[in-house]
């Protein structure tokens, strides 16, 4: 959606697949079975693309505008964290409700 139809996406939780699917268990035994890691090479990667998916349902044009809320906490307490961060589209970033009240009152 374009405009103000859709100003506010909340995301709950960081969208990593769910462990007991057991595709993603095979494939996770696999890189681990050859000494990778596959939380950093596999399930993180796979995270961070549906996470920008998410964000991308935001804006959609250059007159597009509006806020990323991301619940979860592990994106400020997990080392991997930084990297999450690291590859979303550049914007102001803030826990201050405030903020976040004013650029909603802004046009």
């Amino acid at each position: 959606m374009r405009g103000e139809a859709l100003s506010l996406v909340i995301i709950d939780k960081l969208p990593f697949a769910p462990p007991d699917d057991p595709v993603l268990a095979a494939r996770i035994e696999k890189i681990n079975s050859e000494g990778r890691n596959a939380f950093m090479e596999y399930q993180l990667p796979r995270a961070v693309i549906n996470l920008k998916q998410g964000a991308g349902r935001l804006i959609r044009d250059e007159a597009d505008r509006g806020v990323l809320m991301i619940c979860d906490p592990r994106l400020t307490t997990k080392a991997y964290g930084k990297q999450i961060w690291q590859s979303l589209p550049p914007m102001k970033r803030t826990r201050d409700l405030v903020e976040v009240e004013h650029f909603f009152n802004a046009k």
